[in-house]
């Protein structure tokens, strides 16, 4: 376990604690833990990039932990009655398209690269700016007002115009995709294909026939 890996971990431990936080109405404390959760996603990957401590297992956890801070972020603000519900369900459902298309084209021998759109790290960076701003503007009492309200739409625009990017891609993903031919069996002339080893019954009787009627070869026997 390195340090980066021990700074996703602890993001994603953060989760309940700030989904605890907003539903208490702890706001300042849980714009400070957002603010802790933003660092360390920047600190972990400048360590990893900068001394080679690039992980698979970090691989895996860092968007995880990123996507399960952000929907418990916007889940716990749309219940708190902070954001529009239709926003809410257009990020969580965003993200559960693509992780349901993903699974989908696995199970149908299908696998699918999922590469980070242009649109979609736009998309990302709204989100987080959105959650920032409304925590700031619920724990430090700032008047952003009419800023939040145009960044709902901005953010809820690229949320779908993201998703639909991601779908369209793996539509024309699965409709291209031609799997590899199977092998050809070999076959030789005049006989079915036979398992290696496995002799005909013409071939083993005059085998039989050769080595004296019992199939196996008899040994020389001398006088002295």
């Amino acid at each position: 376990m390195n340090i980066p890996n021990t700074l996703t971990f602890a993001r994603i431990v953060s989760v309940p604690l700030l989904v605890w936080l907003i539903i208490d109405q702890s706001f300042f404390a849980a714009f400070i833990v957002f603010m802790l959760a933003g660092i360390s996603d920047a600190a972990d990957g400048y360590l990893a990039k900068r001394y080679g401590w690039q992980t698979e297992l970090g691989a895996y956890l860092d968007p995880i932990a990123d996507k399960a801070l952000l929907v418990a972020i916007y889940v716990s603000l749309g219940l708190a009655g902070h954001l529009p519900v239709w926003l809410v369900i257009a990020v969580v459902s965003r993200d559960i398209l693509i992780v349901g298309a993903v699974v989908l084209a696995w199970i149908m021998w299908r696998p699918v690269e999922v590469k980070p759109l242009i649109v979609s790290k736009i998309n990302t960076f709204t989100q987080i700016a959105l959650a920032g701003l409304v925590l700031a503007k619920l724990g430090l009492g700032f008047g952003w007002d009419g800023l939040i309200s145009v960044w709902i739409w901005v953010t809820g625009g690229l949320t779908i115009l993201s998703a639909s990017a991601y779908f369209l891609g793996w539509l024309r993903h699965m409709m291209s995709y031609e799997p590899e031919p199977p092998e050809p069996r070999l076959r030789s002339k005049g006989n079915a294909s036979q398992p290696a080893g496995h002799t005909s019954r013409a071939d083993g009787t005059a085998a039989c026939a050769k080595n004296g009627g019992n199939g196996a070869s008899r040994p020389e026997v001398r006088t002295p």
